[in-house]
């Protein structure tokens, strides 16, 4: 099994947190990855919010390929900023790429009054651009490009990984208010980079513990739906895509969300006063409801957090909190780890049939399917 991640807080904090999170857990992970997702970045990103950044990894062709893209749209760079590598640790298990880089653009001077949408859709245009240039010439990866949003993903050990990284020792000028986390590699597949967990597209942000073994049939019902649909490197990569369909794409509000991926029984429906609502989604989108074994925590474009399970419940999750944070982990030995002064008795752990939500004033509720 996977081990997967989140923290939520009134308060900037640095990765260092998901380490200590996912440290208690090594158990049920292989060393073979970690790979986290930052939102509502403070520190030396937090000037810059409105403004797309992006994140990457790849080969010194690979910053020239990416650069003369960018240029060629009209995208300028204001802020360049790369980690502080430690190329002094000896004997790491991990294979990292020549150059991180995260970098904050200004939008191309045709989009000074550009809407909303048009400029959602250009940094997904440009990503899916970037990606396909490098993946022909094997020269790199481009995680997100999205305002306020930073990603890292990377191959090895996650000890040796934040050791590589210096993401042990907390600092200011790193920091964000949502992280999201794996400590594992896509071991059912090829192990490559786009491949782990946390996946990510236009605000929204996937992880998963588990298998999804509807997989194929939701990957070929979506690589319909839209043209960021691509890749599936990981099947788990469709509980993605599916929260993107339903929340952006169709406009429905999060709940139906749960109702798309474990349907309720046609007997539980029918007894419903929505059940016309139900039994439409369930005609209409079968294609995209999931199976087999899983947790799912996800983060909406508002920052909203969430956490929902597979309708059998076969794999754990626990939430704990105090008064400026929330913890979201698959053991609660994780929280223990972050949140040791907190009300052991206010944990939550979510049954088969609920979703909970946490939202931006940290205030949990608890939707019941």
């Amino acid at each position: 099994m996977c081990r997967i991640g989140a923290i939520k807080s009134s308060e900037y904090f640095h990765p260092s947190k998901t380490l200590e999170l996912m440290r208690s857990q090594q158990k049920g992970h292989d060393n073979s990855g970690f790979a986290f997702v930052m939102q509502d970045l403070g520190g030396i990103f937090e000037p810059y919010k409105d403004l797309p950044l992006l994140s990457m990894a790849c080969t010194d062709k690979g910053v020239r390929i990416a650069e003369d893209i960018l240029h060629s749209i009209g995208f300028t760079r204001i802020l360049q900023w790369t980690p502080d590598i430690n190329k002094n640790a000896q004997n790491l298990q991990i294979s990292p790429m020549p150059n991180y880089i995260f970098g904050v653009f200004n939008y191309p001077k045709l989009y000074k009054y550009a809407t909303k949408e048009e400029k959602e859709e250009l940094l997904l245009d440009t990503r899916l651009k970037l990606r396909k240039a490098l993946e022909e010439e094997d020269e790199g990866y481009i995680y997100s490009f999205w305002p306020d949003v930073l990603m890292l993903k990377e191959i090895g050990n996650p000890k040796d990984i934040g050791t590589y990284f210096n993401l042990h020792t907390p600092n200011s000028d790193f920091v964000s208010k949502i992280i999201t986390v794996q400590c594992r590699q896509n071991t059912n597949y090829d192990i490559v980079r786009y491949a782990a967990h946390p996946f990510f597209l236009q605000g929204y942000t996937v992880l998963a513990n588990g298998e999804n073994t509807f997989y194929e049939k939701n990957k070929n019902f979506q690589k319909s739906l839209h043209k960021g649909y691509i890749g599936f490197e990981s099947d788990s990569q469709c509980f993605l895509y599916t929260l993107h369909y339903v929340n952006k794409i169709l406009k429905w509000p999060l709940k139906y969300y749960k109702h798309v991926i474990t349907p309720l029984e046609f007997e539980e429906m029918q007894k419903r006063d929505d059940s016309n609502v139900l039994l439409r989604i369930k005609a209409s989108l079968a294609h995209l409801e999931i199976n087999g074994p899983n947790t799912i925590i996800g983060v909406l474009p508002d920052g909203t957090l969430f956490v929902t399970c597979d309708s059998k419940k076969l794999r754990p999750v626990v939430i704990g909190s105090d008064d400026k944070t929330i913890a979201i982990t698959s053991e609660v030995t994780g929280i223990n780890e972050v949140l040791p002064k907190r009300n052991f008795e206010t944990d939550i752990y979510p049954n088969e049939r609920e979703m909970v939500v946490i939202g931006n004033d940290l205030k949990v509720q608890r939707w019941q399917q």
